[in-house]
């Protein structure tokens, strides 16, 4: 019987979180605990680019820590970002969390609607005049960059964030004991190895969303007992919540 739930995320802003749902339906406690954080670079670190944002028409997001440290850098470096700057988001929830920052507007925030970049480059190409800049995190693949070159669109990459270990105190291993543990990226399954080297999986379940997560949980010898997505189960929440069903009383 599982009641103790560790979710690598952070806590949720919402009190109408699915995941508090689950609790009250299944009698199960959600702990939430981010295996890793996300630092923004800082600006002298930025300015050793070469990159003047200014350059750039539009600009590229593949996630909300993108947005979250461009504004951030843009405010450091003390730039008024134009208001006829374009926003190209890789999913509808990361362009509406653009909002934080400036009005929203349909005419200059587009997105696709997989999440994968691939779904987004069409809606760049619609746009080929633009000068696109990528915010990216410092340990990212060639992927975009080789999309974009592919369909003659002029681009820059820049590193603005980085993730780092969000390392547990001694009390925290202490007190390590979860019948669950649920990850979300490939860094926070290497982390739980980082500062656990001793782990002994057992009888605790593991849950991976996305396959680049679920093959490192293999990588690293351990078993998984929960993937998602799925066609059936698009969020990790409806696929915990099937698999809590046993657990109901």
């Amino acid at each position: 019987m599982l009641k103790k739930i560790l979710v690598s995320q952070p806590k949720p802003s919402s009190d109408k979180s699915p995941y508090y749902d689950l609790e009250k339906e299944y009698g199960v406690k959600c702990v939430f605990r981010p295996f890793f954080k996300v630092e923004g670079v800082s600006a002298k670190e930025f300015r050793q680019q070469k990159v003047n944002i200014l350059d750039y028409t539009a600009i590229v997001f593949t996630s909300r820590h993108a947005i979250d440290h461009f504004f951030n850098l843009a405010k450091e470096l003390r730039i008024t970002i134009p208001e006829d700057m374009k926003y190209f988001c890789i999913i509808e929830s990361v362009a509406l969390y653009i909002q934080k920052y400036v009005q929203y507007r349909k005419r200059k925030v587009f997105y696709g609607s997989t999440g994968k970049i691939d779904d987004l480059v069409p809606l760049m190409v619609k746009h080929k005049t633009e000068k696109y800049l990528v915010p990216m995190s410092s340990v990212h693949n060639d992927d975009v960059a080789n999309m974009l070159n592919a369909k003659n669109l002029k681009h820059t990459e820049c590193v603005m964030y980085r993730t780092v270990s969000n390392d547990f105190t001694e009390e925290e291993i202490k007190t390590f004991d979860y019948d669950m543990l649920i990850f979300f990226s490939p860094t926070g399954v290497k982390a739980l190895q980082k500062n656990f080297p001793d782990f002994v999986q057992g009888d605790i379940r593991i849950g991976a969303f996305g396959p680049a997560t679920a093959k490192t949980v293999e990588e690293e010898g351990l078993r998984l007992d929960l993937q998602a997505p799925t066609p059936e189960f698009p969020s990790m929440t409806s696929a915990l919540k099937n698999y809590l069903k046993p657990n109901k009383k």
